[in-house]
């Protein structure tokens, strides 16, 4: 029979990640995911697809280190747990670095339990590096130690592919970002539909689509907080009239111009 996951559920499954993490427990980490699973941490660079290549991210950047999660909201939506936290990582070498972070979930059905189908890890490549070496001796060990493990164990495709999430939309879909998060704040129906493109394409946690206008309505008095550029995506945390909110701005393929806008506001309590 199919579950019928409530949101607690899909939170409980998805909690079982950092509590892996936390253990050092390869073996329970890899087995979250669905068989076919897709890990793209950070979004921007090539995803790491099926059990094999999952072990070997695992490997590379989780077993070396102690990661703390700090958490200030997790939303949910159909099949799909959002975390808007913080990260501390101390690596081998006593370098330590928190990274700001959104991360987003995908859960499916799979032999009767629930498994990660898709975790898109959102955050800054370019400024984590310049955090770590901000550290010193032991940042530019952990930082070589990294190369190293990465060649050992994704090769040159995979230091190839995690070196693309220091492209993507950047500085300018901060910026375009920051515009429409302005122009929410403010009730801007005009420059909101402009920066969309009045396309209507406004996605809820619930999976209804609503209009730009009615979106600046529900947004105005917005107030922004953590902004992350990963990708071809602009994540916000922002605190609107009904609550917290977790939006993902998603950018056209070639082009600086957002193509559609999720909000997320279902919220259910850490711990």
């Amino acid at each position: 029979m199919p579950l019928d996951p409530t949101a607690a559920d899909l939170r409980e499954a998805v909690l079982a990640s950092p509590r892996a993490v936390a253990a050092h427990d390869r073996t329970a980490w890899v087995g979250l995911f669905a068989a076919g699973a897709v890990v793209n941490d950070p979004v921007g660079a090539d995803p790491h697809t099926g059990h094999d290549a999952i072990a070997r991210f695992y490997d590379t950047f989780i077993a070396p280190n102690d990661i703390v999660f700090d958490v200030a909201h997790d939303f949910v939506g159909p099949a799909t747990v959002l975390r808007d936290l913080t990260i501390t990582i101390t690596m081998s070498t006593g370098a330590r670095v928190r990274v700001p972070m959104h991360l987003r979930y995908e859960v499916i059905e799979e032999d009767g339990a629930l498994r990660i189908e898709y975790l898109a890890a959102h955050w800054e490549l370019v400024p984590m590096i310049g955090q770590l070496m901000g550290t010193g001796p032991k940042g530019l060990r952990a930082g070589t130690r990294l190369g190293v493990l990465l060649l050992r164990n994704q090769g040159m495709r995979g230091l190839i592919g995690m070196a693309r999430a220091c492209t993507g939309v950047g500085g300018v879909g901060k910026q375009i970002a920051n515009r429409l998060c302005a122009a929410l704040a403010a009730g801007d129906t005009a420059t909101v539909t402009a920066l969309t493109g009045d396309r209507g394409t406004v996605c809820l946690w619930s999976g209804e689509s609503i209009t730009t206008t009615e979106l600046a309505v529900r947004a105005r008095g917005l107030r922004q907080g953590k902004t992350l550029s990963a990708g071809r995506s602009v994540t916000v945390s922002a605190d609107l009239p009904a609550g917290p909110a977790l939006m993902i701005f998603d950018f056209h393929p070639t082009l600086d111009r957002i193509e559609t806008v999720w909000v997320h506001t279902r919220t259910v309590p850490t711990r």
